[in-house]
């Protein structure tokens, strides 16, 4: 699928883990131009053009056992493992399945509690949950760069 530019991107208010992450991944990596509507979870009827996530029926949500994050790095074609490593993070919170198991789980989780408990405005959330998204991003893209090459 081709990368949108400049598309309203639409999902349910009260956005938390999938969604903030959800909208990081479309405004860093695939829609730098994003704009983002919030409605509620029932009853929207979307407009020509826009584009649903983590919603019913909507263009890029759940599938299977893959949260939204997994599905938008999926079907964008992001092959990117630090995309890869915070969507194993996203989909244990998410999905609460402990699939990944991932030692960063419970502070990503607090981190993103806290947020939410003090920002209650949606692009606030995300707003906030951003950096804490880029750092994980930064800190997996040097992990990979920075693993020995193991000698046979």
């Amino acid at each position: 699928m081709a990368k949108p530019s400049g598309a309203t991107w639409v999902t349910r208010t009260g956005v938390h883990v999938d969604r903030i992450a959800s909208s990081w991944l479309i405004r860093c990596f695939i829609d730098p131009q994003a704009r983002f509507k919030f409605v509620p979870a029932k009853g929207y009827v979307p407009k020509d053009g826009e584009l649903r996530f983590d919603m019913f029926e909507a263009e890029f949500t759940h599938i299977g056992d893959r949260c939204t994050f997994e599905v938008l790095v999926e079907r964008m074609g992001l092959r990117d493992p630090a995309l890869v490593a915070i969507g194993e993070i996203i989909h244990d919170l998410d999905l609460r399945d402990d699939k990944f198991s991932r030692e960063e789980n419970i502070g990503v989780r607090s981190t993103i509690d806290g947020i939410c408990t003090v920002a209650h405005d949606d692009e606030q959330r995300i707003a906030a949950a951003s950096p804490m998204l880029n750092g994980l991003y930064s800190h997996f893209s040097l992990k990979r760069r920075r693993k020995p090459n193991k000698a046979t």
